[in-house]
Protein backbone atom coordinates (compact mmCIF):
# COMPACT_ATOMS: atom_id res chain seq x y z
CA UNK A 1 0.00 0.00 0.00
CA UNK A 2 1.25 3.60 -0.94
CA UNK A 3 1.17 6.71 0.69
CA UNK A 4 0.92 9.97 -0.10
CA UNK A 5 3.27 12.57 -1.32
CA UNK A 6 5.33 14.47 0.44
CA UNK A 7 5.66 18.07 0.71
CA UNK A 8 9.35 19.42 0.86
CA UNK A 9 10.43 20.84 4.57
CA UNK A 10 12.53 24.10 4.35
CA UNK A 11 15.74 24.11 6.08
CA UNK A 12 16.52 26.34 8.25
CA UNK A 13 19.45 27.82 10.21
CA UNK A 14 20.91 26.60 13.27
CA UNK A 15 19.16 23.41 14.84
CA UNK A 16 15.96 22.28 16.90
CA UNK A 17 15.87 21.30 20.09
CA UNK A 18 15.17 17.86 22.00
CA UNK A 19 12.14 17.38 22.13
CA UNK A 20 9.73 16.75 25.21
CA UNK A 21 6.89 15.13 25.33
CA UNK A 22 4.16 13.90 27.98
CA UNK A 23 3.97 9.90 28.05
CA UNK A 24 0.40 8.11 29.09
CA UNK A 25 2.84 5.30 30.83
CA UNK A 26 4.26 7.44 33.16
CA UNK A 27 1.69 10.28 33.31
CA UNK A 28 4.41 12.72 33.15
CA UNK A 29 6.69 14.79 30.85
CA UNK A 30 10.16 12.82 29.26
CA UNK A 31 12.65 14.40 27.00
CA UNK A 32 13.06 11.90 23.46
CA UNK A 33 16.74 11.79 22.77
CA UNK A 34 16.38 8.70 19.87
CA UNK A 35 19.28 8.04 17.80
CA UNK A 36 20.30 9.30 14.05
CA UNK A 37 17.20 7.90 12.94
CA UNK A 38 13.87 8.49 15.23
CA UNK A 39 11.28 5.77 15.40
CA UNK A 40 7.44 6.37 15.54
CA UNK A 41 4.67 4.06 14.95
CA UNK A 42 0.97 6.29 14.74
CA UNK A 43 -1.85 3.94 14.91
CA UNK A 44 -4.12 4.42 10.85
CA UNK A 45 -7.82 4.71 10.00
CA UNK A 46 -10.50 1.97 9.96
CA UNK A 47 -11.58 3.08 6.31
CA UNK A 48 -14.95 3.77 6.14
CA UNK A 49 -15.27 7.17 6.89
CA UNK A 50 -12.43 9.71 6.38
CA UNK A 51 -11.53 12.01 6.95
CA UNK A 52 -13.10 14.04 10.13
CA UNK A 53 -11.72 16.83 12.03
CA UNK A 54 -10.84 13.88 15.21
CA UNK A 55 -8.52 12.08 12.35
CA UNK A 56 -6.81 15.31 11.35
CA UNK A 57 -6.19 16.64 14.94
CA UNK A 58 -4.35 13.20 15.98
CA UNK A 59 -2.27 13.21 12.51
CA UNK A 60 -1.18 16.62 12.86
CA UNK A 61 0.05 15.96 16.35
CA UNK A 62 2.49 13.64 15.49
CA UNK A 63 3.41 15.48 12.22
CA UNK A 64 4.55 18.11 14.42
CA UNK A 65 6.58 15.23 16.68
CA UNK A 66 8.46 14.30 13.17
CA UNK A 67 8.96 18.50 12.48
CA UNK A 68 10.87 19.05 15.47
CA UNK A 69 12.94 15.72 15.23
CA UNK A 70 13.85 16.92 11.44
CA UNK A 71 14.53 20.12 12.53
CA UNK A 72 17.45 18.55 15.20
CA UNK A 73 18.90 17.29 12.03
CA UNK A 74 17.80 13.45 12.84
CA UNK A 75 15.84 11.46 9.78
CA UNK A 76 12.26 10.06 10.94
CA UNK A 77 11.31 6.34 10.33
CA UNK A 78 7.62 6.60 10.27
CA UNK A 79 5.12 4.04 10.05
CA UNK A 80 1.57 4.03 10.39
CA UNK A 81 -1.19 1.39 9.11
CA UNK A 82 -4.12 1.39 7.73
CA UNK A 83 -6.99 -1.21 9.48
CA UNK A 84 -8.42 -2.50 5.79
CA UNK A 85 -9.95 -5.19 7.15
CA UNK A 86 -12.76 -5.22 10.70
CA UNK A 87 -15.88 -5.16 11.79
CA UNK A 88 -16.89 -2.06 11.41
CA UNK A 89 -15.98 -1.65 7.77
CA UNK A 90 -17.68 -5.16 7.10
CA UNK A 91 -20.89 -3.47 8.66
CA UNK A 92 -20.61 -0.20 7.06
CA UNK A 93 -20.24 -2.02 3.83
CA UNK A 94 -23.05 -4.11 4.04
CA UNK A 95 -25.25 -1.39 5.46
CA UNK A 96 -24.62 0.45 2.01
CA UNK A 97 -24.74 -2.64 -0.26
CA UNK A 98 -21.65 -2.03 -1.48
CA UNK A 99 -18.27 -3.92 -1.37
CA UNK A 100 -16.23 -3.77 1.47
CA UNK A 101 -12.75 -3.38 -0.43
CA UNK A 102 -13.88 -0.86 -2.80
CA UNK A 103 -15.39 1.16 0.12
CA UNK A 104 -12.12 0.64 2.10
CA UNK A 105 -10.14 1.74 -1.05
CA UNK A 106 -12.04 4.58 -1.80
CA UNK A 107 -12.33 6.08 1.63
CA UNK A 108 -8.37 5.83 2.20
CA UNK A 109 -7.69 7.39 -1.23
CA UNK A 110 -9.55 9.86 0.56
CA UNK A 111 -7.74 10.00 3.13
CA UNK A 112 -4.37 10.23 1.47
CA UNK A 113 -5.60 13.38 -0.95
CA UNK A 114 -6.93 15.06 2.82
CA UNK A 115 -3.29 14.51 4.46
CA UNK A 116 -1.64 15.88 0.67
CA UNK A 117 -4.14 18.74 1.06
CA UNK A 118 -3.18 19.69 4.92
CA UNK A 119 0.35 19.06 4.17
CA UNK A 120 0.77 15.90 6.67
CA UNK A 121 4.10 14.59 5.94
CA UNK A 122 3.52 10.76 5.07
CA UNK A 123 5.34 7.42 6.33
CA UNK A 124 7.88 5.85 4.97
CA UNK A 125 5.76 2.36 5.26
CA UNK A 126 1.79 2.67 5.00
CA UNK A 127 0.91 -1.18 5.83
CA UNK A 128 -3.07 -2.32 5.25
CA UNK A 129 -4.38 -5.22 7.83
CA UNK A 130 -4.86 -7.81 4.96
CA UNK A 131 -1.31 -7.39 3.21
CA UNK A 132 0.04 -7.62 7.19
CA UNK A 133 -1.52 -11.04 7.46
CA UNK A 134 0.88 -13.20 6.24
CA UNK A 135 3.44 -11.56 9.18
CA UNK A 136 0.59 -11.98 11.28
CA UNK A 137 0.14 -15.49 11.41
CA UNK A 138 3.43 -16.68 12.71
CA UNK A 139 3.16 -14.64 15.66
CA UNK A 140 0.00 -15.97 16.78
CA UNK A 141 1.00 -19.48 16.47
CA UNK A 142 4.20 -18.26 18.00
CA UNK A 143 2.17 -16.88 21.59
CA UNK A 144 0.31 -19.68 20.96
CA UNK A 145 3.40 -22.10 21.85
CA UNK A 146 4.55 -19.60 24.49
CA UNK A 147 1.79 -20.64 26.67
CA UNK A 148 0.29 -16.83 25.94
CA UNK A 149 -2.91 -17.68 23.67
CA UNK A 150 -5.73 -20.03 23.76
CA UNK A 151 -8.29 -21.41 21.76
CA UNK A 152 -12.32 -20.94 22.15
CA UNK A 153 -14.77 -22.33 19.48
CA UNK A 154 -12.22 -21.99 16.88
CA UNK A 155 -11.02 -18.10 17.91
CA UNK A 156 -7.81 -17.59 19.48
CA UNK A 157 -7.20 -15.37 21.87
CA UNK A 158 -4.17 -13.65 24.15
CA UNK A 159 -3.87 -14.55 28.02
CA UNK A 160 -2.96 -10.63 29.81
CA UNK A 161 -2.07 -12.49 32.21
CA UNK A 162 1.11 -13.96 30.56
CA UNK A 163 2.49 -9.78 30.36
CA UNK A 164 3.91 -8.80 34.12
CA UNK A 165 2.78 -5.26 32.84
CA UNK A 166 0.06 -5.38 31.69
CA UNK A 167 -2.10 -2.52 32.48
CA UNK A 168 1.73 0.18 32.48
CA UNK A 169 0.79 1.64 29.02
CA UNK A 170 -2.97 2.98 30.50
CA UNK A 171 -2.72 2.65 34.58
CA UNK A 172 -6.37 1.58 34.57
CA UNK A 173 -7.81 -0.64 37.37
CA UNK A 174 -9.44 -3.63 36.47
CA UNK A 175 -13.42 -1.92 36.55
CA UNK A 176 -12.35 0.38 34.06
CA UNK A 177 -10.44 -1.68 31.28
CA UNK A 178 -13.68 -3.70 31.31
CA UNK A 179 -16.05 -0.93 30.76
CA UNK A 180 -13.92 0.42 28.07
CA UNK A 181 -13.32 -3.05 26.84
CA UNK A 182 -16.91 -3.38 25.76
CA UNK A 183 -17.45 -0.23 24.58
CA UNK A 184 -14.19 -0.15 22.03
CA UNK A 185 -13.99 -3.47 20.43
CA UNK A 186 -13.92 -5.94 23.33
CA UNK A 187 -15.99 -8.84 24.19
CA UNK A 188 -15.84 -9.28 28.34
CA UNK A 189 -18.53 -10.81 28.14
CA UNK A 190 -17.94 -13.65 26.33
CA UNK A 191 -18.26 -16.86 28.09
CA UNK A 192 -15.18 -19.10 28.26
CA UNK A 193 -12.50 -16.81 28.65
CA UNK A 194 -9.89 -17.08 30.99
CA UNK A 195 -10.27 -12.90 32.11
CA UNK A 196 -12.63 -11.36 30.44
CA UNK A 197 -10.04 -8.43 29.25
CA UNK A 198 -8.30 -11.49 27.15
CA UNK A 199 -8.71 -10.06 23.32
CA UNK A 200 -8.88 -11.89 20.22
CA UNK A 201 -5.47 -12.82 17.82
CA UNK A 202 -7.32 -14.48 15.27
CA UNK A 203 -11.13 -14.64 14.51
CA UNK A 204 -12.33 -18.23 12.91
CA UNK A 205 -13.95 -17.53 9.89
CA UNK A 206 -17.19 -16.70 10.02
CA UNK A 207 -20.23 -17.46 7.03
CA UNK A 208 -20.43 -14.75 4.66
CA UNK A 209 -17.12 -12.60 5.88
CA UNK A 210 -13.92 -12.47 4.68
CA UNK A 211 -11.32 -14.82 5.88
CA UNK A 212 -7.50 -15.75 4.87
CA UNK A 213 -5.29 -18.53 5.72
CA UNK A 214 -4.10 -18.74 9.06
CA UNK A 215 -1.77 -22.12 8.69
CA UNK A 216 -2.14 -23.68 11.67
CA UNK A 217 -4.77 -21.18 12.93
CA UNK A 218 -7.11 -22.33 10.62
CA UNK A 219 -9.33 -20.16 7.79
CA UNK A 220 -9.90 -16.26 9.88
CA UNK A 221 -8.74 -12.58 10.25
CA UNK A 222 -6.88 -10.92 12.36
CA UNK A 223 -7.92 -9.32 15.09
CA UNK A 224 -7.21 -5.35 15.92
CA UNK A 225 -4.09 -5.33 18.15
CA UNK A 226 -2.22 -7.80 16.65
CA UNK A 227 -2.40 -6.43 13.42
CA UNK A 228 -0.26 -3.01 14.96
CA UNK A 229 2.47 -5.51 16.84
CA UNK A 230 3.35 -7.15 13.68
CA UNK A 231 3.46 -3.88 11.12
CA UNK A 232 5.26 -2.26 13.94
CA UNK A 233 8.05 -4.60 15.14
CA UNK A 234 8.71 -5.65 11.51
CA UNK A 235 9.49 -2.29 10.60
CA UNK A 236 10.57 -0.42 13.67
CA UNK A 237 11.22 -3.11 16.16
CA UNK A 238 11.27 -3.12 19.89
CA UNK A 239 11.79 -0.18 21.90
CA UNK A 240 11.01 2.33 19.69
CA UNK A 241 10.19 5.84 20.37
CA UNK A 242 7.17 7.00 20.12
CA UNK A 243 3.81 5.33 19.88
CA UNK A 244 1.16 7.45 18.96
CA UNK A 245 -3.02 7.68 18.39
CA UNK A 246 -5.75 9.35 19.74
CA UNK A 247 -6.41 8.96 23.63
CA UNK A 248 -9.36 6.87 22.91
CA UNK A 249 -6.48 4.10 22.18
CA UNK A 250 -4.42 4.16 25.28
CA UNK A 251 -7.12 1.01 26.13
CA UNK A 252 -7.21 -1.14 25.04
CA UNK A 253 -5.55 -0.72 21.69
CA UNK A 254 -2.01 0.23 22.83
CA UNK A 255 -2.30 -1.52 26.32
CA UNK A 256 -3.02 -4.97 24.29
CA UNK A 257 -0.94 -4.11 21.49
CA UNK A 258 2.02 -3.39 23.92
CA UNK A 259 1.85 -6.78 26.08
CA UNK A 260 1.55 -8.66 22.86
CA UNK A 261 5.45 -7.02 21.75
CA UNK A 262 6.76 -7.58 25.44
CA UNK A 263 5.49 -11.34 25.41
CA UNK A 264 6.62 -11.90 21.87
CA UNK A 265 10.06 -10.53 22.36
CA UNK A 266 10.87 -10.59 25.95
CA UNK A 267 11.91 -7.43 26.24
CA UNK A 268 9.92 -4.57 28.32
CA UNK A 269 8.87 -1.74 27.02
CA UNK A 270 7.80 -1.45 23.46
CA UNK A 271 7.98 1.84 23.20
CA UNK A 272 9.78 4.50 24.80
CA UNK A 273 6.63 7.26 24.92
CA UNK A 274 2.75 6.42 24.49
CA UNK A 275 1.47 9.78 23.48
CA UNK A 276 -2.09 10.59 22.92
CA UNK A 277 -3.60 13.31 21.31
CA UNK A 278 -7.28 14.77 22.84
CA UNK A 279 -10.62 14.59 21.03
CA UNK A 280 -12.53 16.70 19.10
CA UNK A 281 -16.54 17.53 20.01
CA UNK A 282 -18.95 18.82 18.09
CA UNK A 283 -22.73 20.08 19.55
CA UNK A 284 -20.85 18.63 22.88
CA UNK A 285 -20.53 15.55 22.02
CA UNK A 286 -16.93 13.80 20.84
CA UNK A 287 -17.03 13.17 16.91
CA UNK A 288 -17.75 9.63 15.95
CA UNK A 289 -18.74 7.52 13.55
CA UNK A 290 -21.58 5.77 15.52
CA UNK A 291 -23.20 9.33 16.73
CA UNK A 292 -23.01 10.93 13.04
CA UNK A 293 -21.72 13.90 14.38
CA UNK A 294 -18.64 14.35 11.80
CA UNK A 295 -17.14 17.60 10.09
CA UNK A 296 -15.21 16.38 7.54
CA UNK A 297 -11.74 17.85 6.02
CA UNK A 298 -12.47 17.07 2.39
CA UNK A 299 -16.39 18.20 2.92
CA UNK A 300 -14.31 21.63 4.18
CA UNK A 301 -11.92 21.42 0.98
CA UNK A 302 -15.12 21.11 -1.21
CA UNK A 303 -16.45 24.01 0.13
CA UNK A 304 -13.59 25.87 -0.44
CA UNK A 305 -11.77 26.12 3.12
CA UNK A 306 -8.12 26.79 2.55
CA UNK A 307 -6.46 23.47 3.96
CA UNK A 308 -4.03 26.27 5.79
CA UNK A 309 -6.57 27.43 7.94
CA UNK A 310 -7.95 23.94 8.76
CA UNK A 311 -4.38 23.22 9.49
CA UNK A 312 -4.28 26.69 11.85
CA UNK A 313 -7.87 25.66 13.34
CA UNK A 314 -6.11 22.78 14.49
CA UNK A 315 -2.95 23.87 16.11
CA UNK A 316 -4.81 26.60 18.59
CA UNK A 317 -5.59 23.66 20.37
CA UNK A 318 -2.79 21.96 22.51
CA UNK A 319 -2.71 18.56 21.06
CA UNK A 320 -3.76 17.00 24.21
CA UNK A 321 -6.75 18.91 24.69
CA UNK A 322 -10.31 18.00 24.28
CA UNK A 323 -11.89 20.52 22.69
CA UNK A 324 -15.19 21.43 20.49
CA UNK A 325 -15.42 22.40 16.73
CA UNK A 326 -17.10 25.35 15.70
CA UNK A 327 -17.27 27.60 12.85
CA UNK A 328 -16.15 30.39 15.19
CA UNK A 329 -12.28 28.26 15.64
CA UNK A 330 -12.64 28.07 11.94
CA UNK A 331 -13.03 31.82 11.10
CA UNK A 332 -10.45 32.89 13.63
CA UNK A 333 -8.07 30.44 11.91
CA UNK A 334 -8.89 32.26 8.68
CA UNK A 335 -8.65 35.30 9.96
CA UNK A 336 -5.12 34.56 11.53
CA UNK A 337 -3.95 32.97 7.97
CA UNK A 338 -5.07 36.25 6.56
CA UNK A 339 -2.59 38.48 8.71
CA UNK A 340 0.29 36.24 8.56
CA UNK A 341 0.64 35.72 4.93
CA UNK A 342 0.13 39.68 4.34
CA UNK A 343 2.64 40.14 6.71
CA UNK A 344 5.16 38.11 4.78
CA UNK A 345 4.00 39.27 1.63
CA UNK A 346 6.16 42.70 2.25
CA UNK A 347 9.69 43.02 1.21
CA UNK A 348 11.01 43.15 4.75
CA UNK A 349 10.27 43.49 7.93
CA UNK A 350 11.29 42.96 11.76
CA UNK A 351 14.27 40.59 12.05
CA UNK A 352 12.69 37.41 12.62
CA UNK A 353 15.57 34.80 14.48
CA UNK A 354 14.43 35.35 17.65
CA UNK A 355 10.89 34.21 16.65
CA UNK A 356 12.26 31.34 14.90
CA UNK A 357 14.06 30.72 18.73
CA UNK A 358 10.14 30.85 20.16
CA UNK A 359 8.71 28.45 17.71
CA UNK A 360 11.57 25.83 18.22
CA UNK A 361 10.98 26.14 22.07
CA UNK A 362 7.28 25.78 22.30
CA UNK A 363 7.09 22.75 19.83
CA UNK A 364 9.64 21.28 22.34
CA UNK A 365 7.80 21.89 25.49
CA UNK A 366 5.01 19.08 24.82
CA UNK A 367 3.84 20.41 21.32
CA UNK A 368 2.50 23.51 22.99
CA UNK A 369 1.48 24.84 19.41
CA UNK A 370 -1.01 27.30 20.57
CA UNK A 371 2.14 29.34 22.16
CA UNK A 372 3.79 28.88 18.95
CA UNK A 373 1.29 30.74 16.61
CA UNK A 374 1.12 33.47 19.34
CA UNK A 375 5.12 33.97 19.11
CA UNK A 376 3.72 34.50 15.16
CA UNK A 377 0.68 36.77 15.97
CA UNK A 378 3.40 39.26 17.78
CA UNK A 379 5.60 39.14 15.12
CA UNK A 380 2.86 39.86 12.70
CA UNK A 381 1.55 42.60 14.71
CA UNK A 382 4.62 44.75 14.83
CA UNK A 383 5.37 44.28 11.30
CA UNK A 384 1.73 45.55 10.95
CA UNK A 385 2.50 48.30 13.32
CA UNK A 386 5.95 49.17 12.50
CA UNK A 387 6.81 47.29 9.86
CA UNK A 388 11.00 46.66 9.94
CA UNK A 389 14.21 46.76 7.79
CA UNK A 390 15.26 43.08 7.69
CA UNK A 391 14.96 42.22 4.07
CA UNK A 392 15.43 38.65 5.31
CA UNK A 393 12.71 38.64 7.90
CA UNK A 394 9.25 37.63 5.72
CA UNK A 395 11.28 34.71 3.94
CA UNK A 396 12.53 33.53 7.29
CA UNK A 397 8.92 33.60 8.88
CA UNK A 398 7.74 32.03 5.89
CA UNK A 399 9.73 29.10 5.72
CA UNK A 400 10.11 28.54 9.78
CA UNK A 401 6.22 28.41 9.59
CA UNK A 402 6.43 26.27 6.69
CA UNK A 403 8.86 23.57 8.22
CA UNK A 404 7.53 23.49 11.89
CA UNK A 405 4.21 24.26 11.45
CA UNK A 406 3.29 22.61 8.02
CA UNK A 407 1.61 25.76 7.13
CA UNK A 408 1.97 27.38 3.47
CA UNK A 409 1.72 31.25 3.65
Amino acid sequence: MHAWPASEVPALPGQGRDLRIHDTATGGLVTLDPGPVARIYVCGITPYDATHMGHAATYNAFDLVQRVWLDTKRQVHYVQNVTDVDDPLLQRADRDGVDWVALAEKETTLFREDMTALRMLPPQHYIGAVEAIPGIVPLVERLRELGAAYELDGDVYFSVESDPHFGQVSNLDAAAMRLLSAERGGDPDRPGKKNPLDPMLWMAAREGEPSWDGGTLGRGRPGWHIECVAIALDHLGMGFDVQGGGSDLAFPHHEMGASHAQVLTGEFPMAKAYVHAGMVALHGEKMSKSKGNLVFVSGLRRDGVDPAAIRLTLLAHHYRSDWEWTDQVLRDAEDRLGRWRAAVSRPDGPGADALVDEIRAALADDLDAPAALAAVDRWAERQHREGGTDTGAPGLVSRAVDALLGVAL
